[in-house]
């Protein structure tokens, strides 16, 4: 039996005809006996009540309320109590198509592998969403590959499965109650060897969707320092998960589960450096309007900078303590000064050949010039760090 899971919070609107949908097809597409949880995320409106009616007239679907919001909080409950040999779970605006449903559980019933994933980023998935969201996730799962060495290629997709006894050694090791639990749970399992399938869907962004992008990447981001610190520290006990589930226990890394040499360093560098235009961004429009388009490169270019070069130490290149700290912080700011003449000259002739450019426009010359200082940042900070011992 397929367990499928719908998170709701304040979804009285769709969750009637998203429920008779997937109960329908369901029923006629799915060859395995299956049932649909509504959990009610401490919904303020009819949610619950249309939830309890749902339950009541639909075969096969039941309804679980919480006192308290969270998507991952909703997993791990339903989760934890299922009886379901495969436990799956999708957003109640059904944005993936179900067509991709019976792909995602086959794998896990057949015992191939442990968990399975929707993909968007895929060659072959169909996506319709604006550009504004498509640089955003291929950003975070770009930060994911750097920071965090993540093999698969789409962690926010609404469109999961497990195998029931990998999700009860998982579950008590994730720490996220919201939105950052899918890449929390995928991370701890690639860490501790399990399979990961990926399927190819097509996919069509929800126009009302309520998430908001700015509290959730931050979200996100806290997510990877706590992650990264927990392998380094050992919190996150992948060691003995690998040997309890049969695991190949070697892990051929100096930091666990990242592979060595250059091209790690690049992978775990350009992680940071997404972390860092993000908030170098940030930082610029919030200033640009009130210091002008000079002074805010100025003062969000110097925060990141110094930040950049502290996370690099840790990250990039494992350097721990405040050895050599000094000179790889003045190597980080000669490489910033590098970064500012680009960016702010850059800036000076965009605005001599136009003295209000569209703010685009603007934007797009900033990314080239911070890429070009990025690659002069790394170089200068490999050579600073590369050899340190």
């Amino acid at each position: 039996m397929v367990d499928v899971v719908v998170p709701v919070f304040n979804e009285e609107a769709d969750l009637r005809p998203s429920v008779e949908r997937l109960h329908a097809f369901l029923a006629a597409e799915l060859p395995y006996g299956f049932r649909v949880t509504i959990a009610d995320n401490a919904s303020t409106d009819a949610t619950w009540a249309q939830a309890q009616a749902l339950a009541a007239e639909l075969d096969h679907v039941r309804a679980v309320h919480l006192d308290a919001k969270g998507r991952g909080r909703a997993l791990k409950a339903v989760w934890s109590a299922s009886e379901a040999p495969v436990l799956a779970y999708m957003d109640v605006d059904l944005s993936t198509d179900l067509r991709a449903l019976l792909p995602l559980v086959a794998p896990l019933i057949s015992g191939h592998s442990d968990l399975a994933i929707g993909t968007r980023l895929s060659r072959s998935s169909r996506v319709v969403r604006g550009p504004k969201r498509e640089i955003i996730s291929r950003s975070y799962n770009l930060l994911l590959r750097g920071a965090l060495s993540a093999s698969f290629s789409d962690a926010q997709c609404g469109f999961k499965a497990i195998r029931a006894e990998v999700a009860h050694d998982l579950l008590p090791l994730v720490e996220d109650d919201n939105w950052f639990f899918d890449t929390e749970l995928l991370v701890i399992a690639q860490r501790a060897g399990l399979r990961i399938h990926e399927v190819p869907v097509d996919w069509v962004d929800d126009p009302d969707s309520r998430v908001d992008i700015v509290a959730t990447a931050r979200e996100d981001l806290h997510g990877v320092v706590r992650l990264l610190r927990g392998f380094a520290g050992g919190r996150i006990p992948v060691t003995r998960l690998r040997a309890e589930l049969g695991r190949d226990t070697q892990v051929p890394s100096t930091v666990p589960g990242v592979p060595r040499g250059m091209f790690a360093q690049l992978l775990r560098f350009g992680g940071v450096g997404v972390l860092s235009t993000l908030v170098y961004f940030v930082l610029y429009l919030g200033m640009r309007d009130l210091t002008g388009p000079q002074a805010a490169n100025l003062v969000a270019l110097l925060v990141t900078a110094v930040a950049n070069t502290a996370a690099n130490r840790r990250v990039t290149f494992g350097v721990r303590g405040s050895d050599g700290a000094l000179r790889h912080h003045a190597g980080g700011l000669v490489a910033f000064l590098v970064g500012l003449g680009l960016t702010s000259g850059s800036l000076w002739v965009l605005h001599q050949l136009s003295p209000d450019p569209n703010r685009g426009i603007e934007v797009a010359i900033l990314v080239l010039a911070n890429a070009v200082s990025t690659l002069v940042r790394f170089l200068a900070l490999r050579q600073l760090m590369a050899h340190r011992r």
